[in-house]
C-alpha cells in the first residue's frame, strides 16, 4: 500500500506530508523533493532580486559587450528544457537570433550546429558537474573563439563555476545555494535557473516585473495552500501515460513536465509532450483511456484561443482519462468533471514567465504524488538507474 493509500478521504493529504516530521519524510524517501518544490516561491524572489544586483547587471553587460549575433543556450537533461522555455523570450526581447542546443550534440556535431559567430553561448546547470557540460565550454573555447560564454548554475563549487575563472571570455552567475537540489530530480533548481536566464532581459521592455515574478510565486503558494489534494487525488487515478501540452516557452515546460512524470516513476508511466497544435499531427493517438493530459494555457488571448479549442476536440472525441489545465483563464467548457482547472492570476510584463513558472510547479506536483502512488522514493526514483550527476564518460576529441 503506498503512503498515499494510508490516508482516509477527511486528512489534508498535503498537510499530512509536508507536516511529518523529517525523519519520517527521510524514511519515506520524498523529504529533499518536497522541501525543494515548496522552496519554489521564496527562492523566486531571491533570485529576482539578485538579477537586479550591480554585480549581476555587470556580468550580462560582459557577456553581451561584444554585441553578439546569436544567442544559444545549452545543457543537458532538464536544463535544455530551460534553454527551451528561455529561447522565445530573449529573442522577442533582445531582438537577435536566439536558439536552444543541446549539449550533448554541440559536443558531437558543433560545427554544423553552432551558428556563426560572434555569439553568445548560455551553459545552463543545476551542479555544473557532468561531463558534457565542461566539454563543450573547453571545446568550443579551443575551436570557436569568437564565441563568449555566460554560466548559469546553482553549483559555486561545481567545475562550471570554478574551472574557467581565469578564461576572460567566460563569465559565471551562481544563483543561491538552496536552488542546488539535492534531490535527484530538479525542481526548484529548473524554475530558478530559468528565472535566471532573464538576467539578459534587465533594462529592455521585457524585463519580468517584480509584480509578474510575485504574483508567481503567490499563486505557486496558492497551489500548495488549496489545489495540492485535488493533484493528489488526479495523481491516485488508474492513469498509464500522460501527455504535456504547452505553446511558445510553454513547450519546453511541457517537456520538462513530462521528463519529471518519466523519472519519478521510473518509466511506469510513459510521456509525451507536444504543442497544442502539433497534437492533432499524429500524436493524437497516442491519447488513451489511461492517459491524463496536463496542458499549459497562454497568457496570451490569442494563443489560449487554440489551445483551448484542442482541449474542447479532446473533449468531443472522449479522448483521456483527465485533464489538469492551468492558466490565468481557464474555460468551464474546456473542462469535463472529471478534470481539474487551476485559474492563476493576471499579470503584465513577465507574464509569460509567471505562466511556465506555475505550469512547472504543478507538473512537479502531478509526478511527486504518482511517484508516492505507485510506491517508489520521489528522492531517489529509478535507483540504480539514474544518478543525481550524470557519470563521467570519456570526452573524444572533435575535427577540427
Amino acid at each position: 500500500m503506498s503512503i498515499l493509500q494510508k490516508k482516509t478521504k477527511e486528512e489534508k493529504i498535503f498537510d499530512t506530508l509536508r507536516t511529518a516530521v523529517p525523519a519520517a519524510q527521510q524514511a519515506a524517501g520524498y523529504a529533499d523533493t518536497l522541501r525543494e518544490i515548496l522552496q519554489q516561491p521564496a527562492t523566486w524572489q531571491g533570485t529576482f532580486d539578485l538579477l537586479r544586483s550591480t554585480a549581476v547587471r555587470q556580468q550580462v553587460a560582459l557577456a553581451l559587450a561584444a554585441q553578439p549575433g546569436h544567442v544559444v543556450l545549452t545543457g543537458s537533461g532538464s536544463s535544455i528544457y530551460i534553454g527551451e522555455c528561455l529561447a522565445p523570450l530573449l529573442q522577442g526581447g533582445l531582438g537577435i537570433p536566439v536558439q536552444a542546443i543541446a549539449a550533448g550534440n554541440l559536443l558531437t556535431h558543433w560545427r554544423s550546429v553552432l551558428p556563426p559567430g560572434p555569439g553568445l553561448l548560455i551553459s545552463l546547470a543545476r551542479s555544473g558537474d557532468s561531463p558534457e557540460s565542461g566539454g563543450v565550454v573547453s571545446l568550443l573555447l579551443e575551436r570557436a573563439p569568437a564565441w563568449r560564454h555566460l554560466v548559469i548554475t546553482c553549483n559555486a563549487n561545481g567545475k562550471l563555476a570554478t574551472h574557467y575563472r581565469d578564461e576572460p571570455r567566460v563569465s559565471v552567475l551562481v544563483l543561491d545555494e538552496r536552488t542546488n537540489d539535492r534531490s535527484l530530480v530538479m525542481t526548484s533548481s529548473f524554475t530558478n535557473l530559468l528565472l535566471g536566464g532573464t538576467a539578459l532581459l534587465q533594462g529592455t521592455p521585457a524585463a519580468p516585473a517584480a509584480g509578474a515574478i510575485s504574483a508567481a510565486a503567490a499563486d505557486a503558494q496558492h497551489l500548495f495552500d488549496t489545489h495540492a489534494d485535488a493533484i493528489a487525488a488526479l495523481a491516485q487515478r488508474n492513469f498509464t501515460s500522460a501527455v504535456y501540452l504547452g505553446s511558445g516557452a510553454a513547450f519546453g515546460a511541457a517537456r520538462e513536465g513530462a521528463l519529471k512524470m518519466l523519472e519519478m516513476t521510473g518509466g511506469q508511466v510513459v510521456t509525451m509532450a507536444e504543442t497544442f497544435l502539433g497534437l492533432r499531427h499524429g500524436p493524437m493517438s497516442f491519447v488513451h483511456p489511461q492517459t491524463v493530459i496536463v496542458a499549459m494555457l497562454s497568457p496570451d488571448p490569442a494563443v489560449r484561443r487554440y489551445e483551448c479549442d484542442l482541449l474542447r476536440e479532446l473533449s468531443r472525441k472522449q479522448l483521456g482519462l483527465a485533464k489538469l489545465v492551468i492558466g490565468t483563464e481557464v474555460p468551464a467548457d474546456v473542462l469535463a468533471p472529471q478534470d481539474l482547472g487551476i485559474v492563476t492570476r493576471t499579470v503584465d510584463a513577465g507574464a509569460e514567465v509567471a505562466a511556465v513558472l506555475d505550469g512547472v510547479v504543478a507538473a512537479q506536483l502531478l509526478a511527486f504524488f504518482r511517484c508516492l502512488q505507485l510506491g517508489a522514493k520521489p528522492d531517489t526514483p529509478s535507483e540504480g538507474v539514474l544518478t543525481r550527476v550524470v557519470e563521467d564518460f570519456a570526452i573524444h576529441g572533435a575535427a577540427p
